[in-house]
């Protein structure tokens, strides 16, 4: 194997590849393009078009295709081949400029929500220079923008790059408010951390309701879960470290900088997280990674499981965006510095993301909004659906000494005494950190911790960037038009944390006292993805987006009919595959089960013998509840048939969280405590117990 500085981005066409292989005026007119959005001229892109073709080709690519992002929440790809025919019934390799730059999939097959016709199949997809070509599988992947015929965005990339511009232009105007007139871009950061099952794809291929939907539909507890807290940071079983070692380096060849990875909490849990980098190429890199990964599993024989609830009553996996903005100067504009107390360029930032976080908190619950993510919401391992800040003891107290227009005496940086003189001292942090906040500051960015593991971090970064943006676009109008900027700083830096630091909240998230206080404090808890949604097309929202660029108002309509019905055909498919596996599978279990003890039964009389107590307790145990799951079933089942009546969407959601989704909770109750009295012989599925730890 090649070490790892040769490894690192060998099948990325980046940077040092392009100084390196491209004409030098060529070069330079692409990172112009690049850095500052100038337009790419044909003849420019024809000549980057033939070198990137060349590249790709020497490291054995045949294809190429444009790599976007619809609104399915997955990546897309159209394949085409470099050949063409040159007569003789030869061949020969080509690619051009205006095959690089502009594709045309066939917009109708993506989910619009309304803005395109089934008739209507023109679409584009449109190369984003900002985001460096890679070979993946043999294939030139060209990561691009999708849009309809008309100028919509039918993908994730183009409102993230327009939120990046939105939060670029305000925050580089308070920027030049403080003397900085170097910076010339800022940009948003981010790092997502990926949680992550690995089972035994041989157990995965018999249960029919992880392959259809990605989590388990029936499963009774295991004997052990994660009650002992050994499998987090424990030691890495054998094949799950091949994989990861494999995963790291399919993942370093297209310059993803996989970091870190460990053991969660659940037992065949697992993490990983990269090194941070700009929101749009992260962004990338985090579909990058859930792609190989699945990919990789299957060569070590195992399954990735991405939902974000796989398995009832253990942690399931989210995904934490930690987000930060800074300088093309390097300058993290979320550093406090030693003394965050005279920062004043540090606190008006950080006012600002808190006044943006309570201003916009429905938003930022709409973009963790899922079917998926409302089992995990609210759980022991994950905050609750109420959107709140955490800020830690130091900063807290340094905007309320502010606040009362107090001094605030610098506490002294303690040395961490551990009580072993052979172990090194080192400086205790100022603050603890809080593992149960949606919202947390950790030092010089914010995580996030809301998000599903199965999530795009396209729609969340979307929605910080652009409540920042505007934030910061009203600090810039005051500021700028200030007659004395120092005093006028320090007056809108307190009145922002009084106005907003009801959103800011240090303690235990998980608490039921904690949302009684949220409660008291006026903060929205909008616990279901229904209940959330409507939210992003009220007034307040639509008034935000549109007027920062991010979205056009038909383009948030169109997002919002596409969310509620793959809420809705979400839960129909999982409803359908519960009533085929108990109709398929568990009724003829049970069917066998009772035989075999009716039969047993009948032998003992036959045989003299009287002792028969425990037949016939088991029997009698195993008939009502097949008895009750036959009810249960056909509770589900009318649902199912009521849930084809035409109604408007949101009203059709609601359907499937109240009538639909009620079922099918219902009905596993019963099939879960069937399970318990079934002997394995019988039980058509593997359980808990094996799936969970079933990887040695």
């Amino acid at each position: 194997m090649k070490n790892i500085t040769e490894l690192f981005g060998s099948m990325v066409f980046g940077d040092d590849v392009m100084r390196q292989k491209l004409p030098k005026d060529i070069y330079k007119a692409l990172k112009k393009t690049m850095l500052q959005g100038t337009h790419l001229e044909l003849d420019v892109a024809n000549v980057v078009a033939g070198v990137m073709k060349e590249w790709a080709v020497e490291r054995g690519a045949t294809h190429f295709t444009h790599w976007f992002q619809p609104m399915t929440g997955i990546t897309a790809e159209k394949h085409d081949s470099f050949i063409s025919p040159c007569g003789n019934g030869k061949i020969i390799m080509e690619f051009s400029g205006s095959e690089l730059v502009r594709g045309e999939p066939d917009a109708s097959s993506f989910p619009s929500g309304g803005l395109r016709a089934t008739f209507e199949a023109r679409g584009y997809t449109v190369w984003d220079t900002t985001s460096y070509a890679f070979i993946k599988d043999g294939t030139l992947c060209i990561p691009t923008a999708f849009c309809s015929y008309s100028g919509e965005a039918l993908d994730k990339k183009t409102p993230l790059l327009r939120s990046m511009e939105a939060v670029n232009r305000q925050a580089l105007r308070i920027l030049r408010l403080f003397g900085n007139t170097t910076a010339q871009r800022v940009v948003s950061q981010v790092g997502p951390e990926q949680e992550y099952f690995l089972i035994d794809k041989q157990m995965f291929l018999q249960r029919p309701d992880l392959i259809y939907t990605g989590r388990t539909l029936f499963g009774a507890r295991p004997p052990k879960g994660q009650e002992l807290d050994d499998h987090y940071f424990g030691s890495i079983k054998p094949r799950v470290s091949a994989f990861m070692k494999e995963l790291d380096q399919e993942l370093w060849k297209l310059g993803v900088c996989a970091k870190t990875k460990h053991n969660e909490v659940a037992p065949a849990q697992h993490e990983i997280a990269p090194v941070y980098g700009t929101a749009n190429i992260a962004t990338d890199h985090n579909q990058l990674a859930m792609e190989t990964m699945k990919v990789v599993a299957d060569k070590h024989g195992l399954a990735c499981l991405l939902h974000e609830k796989p398995f009832a009553g253990v942690n399931g996996s989210g995904k934490h965006n930690n987000w930060s903005i800074s300088t093309d100067t390097g300058i993290n504009l979320l550093e406090p510095g030693k003394t965050p107390h005279e920062n004043a360029q540090f606190l008006l930032f950080l006012v600002a993301v808190i006044k943006a976080v309570d201003d916009y908190q429905d938003l930022i619950r709409i973009s963790a909004a899922s079917s998926g993510n409302d089992h995990r919401l609210g759980a022991n391992e994950a905050p609750p659906a109420v959107i709140s800040m955490f800020l830690g003891e130091e900063l807290t107290e340094i905007l309320e000494t502010l606040e009362a227009k107090d001094n605030y005496h610098e506490k002294e940086q303690n040395q961490m005494e551990i009580g072993v003189t052979a172990l090194p001292h080192f400086a205790k942090d100022t603050t603890d950190r809080n593992r149960t906040s949606p919202f947390a500051f950790t030092g010089n960015k914010f995580e996030f911790r809301m998000l599903g593991s199965a999530f795009s971090i396209a729609g969340p970064n979307i929605v910080l960037n652009t409540i920042v943006a505007e934030t910061l676009r009203q600090l810039a109008d005051r500021l700028e038009n200030a007659e004395d900027f120092t005093a006028d700083l320090a007056h809108m830096i307190r009145k922002y944390f009084r106005e907003h630091k009801r959103i800011v909240f240090n303690g235990n998230n998980y608490s039921d006292e904690w949302l009684s206080e949220a409660a008291k404090r006026g903060l929205s808890n909008l616990k279901t993805t229904v209940d959330a949604l409507p939210q992003f097309v009220c007034e307040k929202s639509i008034d935000l987006f549109t007027a920062h660029g991010v979205f056009a108002e038909s383009e948030i309509h169109s997002r919002y009919e596409i969310l509620m019905e793959s809420y809705c055909k979400t839960i129909h498919i999982e409803a359908l595959t519960m009533v085929d596996m108990v109709k398929g599978d568990i009724i003829p279990a049970c069917v066998d089960y009772q035989s075999d003890l009716a039969n047993l039964l009948s032998q003992k009389k036959v045989c003299g013998e009287y002792d028969t107590g425990m037949e016939e307790q088991l029997l009698a145990n195993i008939s009502k509840l097949s008895s009750c799951m036959i009810k249960k079933l056909k509770t589900l089942e009318n649902a199912i048939l009521d849930s084809k009546e035409t109604r408007e969407i949101y009203e059709q959601a609601a359907f499937y969280r109240d009538r639909v989704f009620a079922a099918m909770s219902e009905l596993r109750l019963i099939v879960d405590e069937l399970e318990t009295f079934a002997p394995k012989k019988h039980w058509p599925f593997p359980t808990y117990a094996k799936l969970l730890y079933s990887v040695i």
